[in-house]
């Protein structure tokens, strides 16, 4: 079956996963998670792609980011894909393909979805049963948007407005920002984010997708009727 178009608003987040071939892991040690993040980091960087939230995952990623220009996505990937298998093949001695394909993405309703996919992103390491708590886990962007914490895993974020809009200086944000974890992400959110993302589809309401799709000129959800279906891919 062939691929859909992707579609890009530039200013508007998107949700993007990239996987492991055949889920074979693509982090082993410390040094590859920097190196990728010093590739990632230029990368955005020359592309126009401002990152707020992210995990790294052994086998799998996940960034929220806002593209700048409509290319800005596809040439982050394209370069620090390109940089990183050459790094990790060299690495470890092996050849072929690092890349489970393209990787997958949604638009996002900023409004509606932006924060609860930061949560979403971020208790990945939780959900997957490798820590107890989201702030034990050192390649992710929470202890940034939580506590401030700078440094050389986050200290290269972009804040969305939609954060900034937590509180009115830092403290409160992040305060206002640690709250939002006491509750847990409603199944029926879980559901529509995994699918939406494994199948292209724009993630929001209904006015959200008919501006997506009058923008992008193709269809911005499923023809079917009611939430999209569970899925068995954990995204």
């Amino acid at each position: 079956m062939a691929c859909l178009p992707r579609y890009t608003i530039p200013g508007q987040p998107q949700h993007i996963i990239q996987r492991g071939n055949n889920r074979q892991a693509i982090f082993v040690v410390k040094a590859d998670y920097q190196f990728f993040r010093n590739a990632l980091v230029e990368a955005a960087r020359k592309h126009g792609l401002s990152i707020h939230a992210y995990v790294w995952m052994t086998n799998h990623i996940h960034l929220l980011a806002s593209p700048e220009f409509d290319d800005s996505i596809s040439k982050v990937f394209q370069s620090v894909g390109r940089r990183y298998v050459q790094y990790f093949n060299y690495t470890y001695q092996r050849s072929g393909t690092l890349w489970e394909g393209r990787y997958r993405a949604t638009i996002v309703d900023s409004e509606q979805y932006l924060l609860t996919l930061m949560r979403y992103i971020e208790l990945n390491p939780v959900r997957a049963g490798i820590v107890a708590y989201p702030e034990d886990y050192p390649w992710s962007s929470y202890c940034y948007n939580a506590r401030g914490e700078q440094g050389l895993n986050a200290d290269w974020l972009t804040p969305h407005e939609e954060y900034l809009r937590l509180g009115r200086d830092e403290a409160d944000r992040q305060s206002a920002y640690r709250q939002l974890f006491r509750s847990a992400i409603s199944i029926d959110n879980l559901t529509e984010i995994r699918e939406c993302t494994h199948k292209g589809w724009a993630l929001g309401g209904e006015r959200f997708r008919k501006q997506v799709e009058a923008v992008s000129q193709r269809r911005a959800a499923s023809k079917g009727v009611g939430r999209p279906r569970k899925s068995d891919n954990d995204v």
